[in-house]
């Protein structure tokens, strides 16, 4: 997680309140010029971001560049899909991001993706 200071220094966010584990309010994006509704907190192990909108899910640019104003290049965080039995959907139009604290997801190889631009002769 970037330090709090420097995340609520941030020109895009609109802060409306603050606590000891998290703030929210509203980032509004340079490119697609709307505006999203966030919840940010970090308390039981767990940093969590949680995006929305009123009437549209946000677009995975929108969840890469809210990742970038709230964790560091090279942590790794994910979006869950947790088994339908533990399903909780408060917000139809709401996606979340969560990274352990003091822990490292594995993640698998990247070839297993793809090539990486300038490496396909590898």
């Amino acid at each position: 997680m970037r330090k709090v200071d420097d995340i609520l220094l941030n020109s895009f966010l609109q802060i409306h309140d603050v606590g000891d584990d998290g703030f929210n309010g509203i980032y509004v994006d340079p490119v697609e010029r709307k505006n999203y509704f966030f919840v940010f907190s970090w308390g039981g192990g767990w940093e969590h971001l949680s995006v929305s909108q009123r009437n549209k899910t946000p677009s995975w640019d929108i969840m890469c560049r809210m990742k970038e104003i709230f964790w560091g290049d090279d942590e790794v965080c994910v979006e869950y899909h947790p088994k339908k039995e533990d399903y909780i959907n408060l917000h139809p139009h709401c996606l979340h991001i969560w990274k352990e604290v003091g822990k490292e997801f594995a993640t698998p190889p990247s070839i297993f993706v793809g090539f990486k631009t300038g490496n396909e002769h590898e």
